[in-house]
């Protein structure tokens, strides 16, 4: 054993097998017909739907202003998060049903659906988002799980 394989290089050179590499095409944008992007959102309990457009900035959560379902200003600037990490404040219209869980479980999951609906609408913000780990759904232990 004169050699030692150290790396995938390596071993591929004395198997003699060249390495292929695939090019990653460029993400398109998923909007339907009206221009929106679509996205589900979870945390803990909670599951929010959202759907996201270019406008004004304005928040509908179950058919209400953002500032009377999410009275607590902590709430309001969760859901501001992933358009402040995307630099793209006040060009979003959010329309949102959630269900299930608490207020801050729903907050959450409504947070997880903006910044998913965002990809989709814009790839080139799934960057800042995923470094920001928007982009991940947080499992929250309840106990109901089986530990590994």
């Amino acid at each position: 054993m004169a050699d030692q394989i150290n790396t995938l290089e390596d071993l591929n050179a004395v198997a003699g097998v060249e390495t292929v590499v695939e090019i990653e095409a460029p993400r398109e944008p998923v909007r339907d017909e009206l221009g929106r992007s679509y996205a589900t959102g979870k945390r803990k309990d909670a599951v929010a739907r959202v759907w996201i457009k270019p406008g004004s900035g304005k928040v509908s959560v179950n058919g209400r202003e953002m500032k009377a379902y999410f009275a607590r200003p902590v709430l309001q600037m969760i859901l501001r998060q992933p358009f402040t990490v995307a630099g793209v404040e006040d060009q979003f219209d959010v329309m949102a049903t959630v269900k299930g869980g608490g207020l801050s479980g729903q907050a959450g999951a409504v947070k997880h659906g903006i910044s998913k609906a965002l990809q989709l609408y814009d790839p080139s913000l799934r960057g800042a988002l995923k470094a920001a780990g928007f982009l991940t759904r947080e499992l929250a232990r309840c106990g109901t799980e089986k530990i590994r």
